[in-house]
């Protein structure tokens, strides 16, 4: 199967926000609004500072999109991408979607010196995608997050 990554477009938008609702639903049964993820999709396309989503394609057709943002590190002198906002089609998962999504980003990460590595978060309960991010060579062993967020 040939799977292709490239930076997301504006004509990804659909596919990105369908992502993001069907992957709240799946992993924390969380309806997200539609209009609001238009919103913070859209946000993200009109400013690069933001981040940038990726997209996986086979064919023509969008099957799987991660977002990388930003988080200075002081104690590396440089940025560290942070992975979010993963999502591949149920009919394309175990297929290397998401690890061509993921060795793409980290190309760009080695070839660039002022990216100092890459960081993700996933919910505890989601065994699967833990083992598909130790396969890859990243590890949990370090941190754990913790947040507070306004509804």
């Amino acid at each position: 199967m040939n799977i292709s990554i490239r930076k997301a477009e504006h004509s990804d938008l659909d596919s990105i926000i369908t992502f993001q609702v069907a992957m709240a639903w799946e992993t924390e049964q969380y309806k997200l609004d539609r209009e609001t993820v238009l919103k913070g999709v859209n946000a993200v396309f009109n400013n690069d500072k933001l981040g940038v989503y990726y997209v996986a394609l086979i064919g023509e057709r969008v099957v799987g999109s991660l977002l990388t943002t930003y988080e200075w590190s002081d104690w590396r002198n440089g940025t560290v991408l942070w992975i979010q906002s993963v999502f591949v089609d149920l009919t394309h998962r175990k297929k290397g979607v998401y690890g061509a999504l993921y060795n793409h980003v980290k190309t760009a990460v080695s070839s660039d010196r002022s990216l100092k590595g890459i960081r993700l978060y996933v919910d505890e309960s989601n065994i699967n995608a833990m083992e598909v991010y130790t396969r890859l060579g990243m590890n949990g062993e370090h941190y754990r997050v913790f947040e507070w967020m306004k509804d």
